[in-house]
This record gives structure tokens, C-alpha cells and sequence, in this order.
């Protein structure tokens, strides 16, 4: 299998630290458990725009695996950036799809509803394998109408366990 996972990063973030019981993701055995899963052979990441004093995190981003893509900003901007990457993400894979691009399956990681038209397409595409929603409480009810198959939950402790982020002493590796 040749799955491609796309990770909407700050739905990621927001779901699980906003969560009921906060908790962060280890982005390694996030990035392990995608690939044993879901035979995910790429994984892009997106985040909402670059800034300098993240540098550190963006590094253990890509060394846990991980293909890094900045939402486009224009430099003239004054003013803060938004950084939602709803558009970038269905951009990016239905590029690859109007491409011919050789992969199997979509895995989503957000529970956005932004993405339901793209993730029904996909559907009868037969492109798409699963939306893995951070948080079951923060899922669009948009979602709750699709077969039960197409959506998991990183929330769930049977999940969650194999993905948290431990704490280690003083040691952390890479969290979203």
C-alpha cells in the first residue's frame, strides 16, 4: 500500500491541548503508528505560517518523519496571519489526484468539516481511507453521516496510549 496521510497541524494542536484532558501527540510515534496502521508512505504536515523563534519545533517535525508545508503568506503583510490550510490541503491532494499521481489512499488527520465535500469525493473515488478526527467532541457532525469505516478518533485510549507524548523527566521529543 502506497497511503498518503495529510495533517491539518493546528487542528491537531488546538484538538488535543483544548481537549477535556489535555494531552500532546508524540509526532515519532505518531509518524509510526500512521505508517503500521494505515501503510502511510508520506505524511505532509501542514502548519499556518513560518516564524523564526519555531524553528526547533518545525526541525523535530521533519526528523519525526514528517513532510513540512507552510501556508503561503504574502511578505508585505503587516498584519497577523491566519493560518488555516483547509484550501492548501484539498489543494494539495486533489492536485495529486487530477496529476495521476501513483498513491492508494487518503488518510485525513482532522476533524474540520471544511474538508467533507473533498473527503465524499474521495469516497466514491474509492481515494479514501480514513479521517482520523484528534478530538470526538470537536468532530463536525458532517462526519457522524459518513460509514462508521471511514472515520477513527485519536482520542480513544486504545489510540491514545500508542500516540501520546510521555513524559520522560525533562526529556520531551517532538509534540503536536
Amino acid at each position: 500500500m502506497n497511503n498518503q496521510a495529510f495533517i491539518d497541524g493546528q487542528n491537531l494542536r488546538f484538538s488535543t491541548t483544548k481537549a477535556d484532558k489535555a494531552w500532546n501527540v508524540d509526532l515519532k510515534r505518531f509518524r509510526a503508528y500512521l505508517d503500521r496502521k494505515y501503510n502511510v508512505t508520506r505524511a505532509y504536515y501542514f502548519m499556518g505560517y513560518q516564524m523564526q523563534q519555531h524553528a526547533e519545533l518545525y526541525r523535530k517535525i521533519q526528523e519525526a518523519g514528517y513532510i513540512l508545508i507552510f501556508r503561503q503568506h504574502n511578505e508585505k503583510m503587516n498584519t497577523i496571519k491566519k493560518g488555516n490550510v483547509d484550501t492548501d490541503i484539498v489543494f494539495a491532494i486533489m492536485r495529486k489526484i487530477a496529476e495521476r499521481e501513483k498513491f492508494n489512499k487518503v488518510i485525513l488527520v482532522s476533524g474540520d468539516g471544511d474538508y467533507y465535500k473533498m473527503v465524499q469525493y474521495l469516497i466514491e473515488k474509492n481515494k479514501f481511507a480514513r479521517l482520523l478526527a484528534p478530538n470526538e467532541k470537536r468532530m463536525s457532525s458532517l462526519y457522524k453521516t459518513l460509514e462508521p469505516k471511514y472515520y477513527a478518533f485519536l482520542s480513544r485510549p486504545e489510540v491514545k496510549d500508542k500516540i501520546a507524548l510521555k513524559k520522560r523527566g525533562k526529556e520531551k521529543t517532538g509534540s503536536a
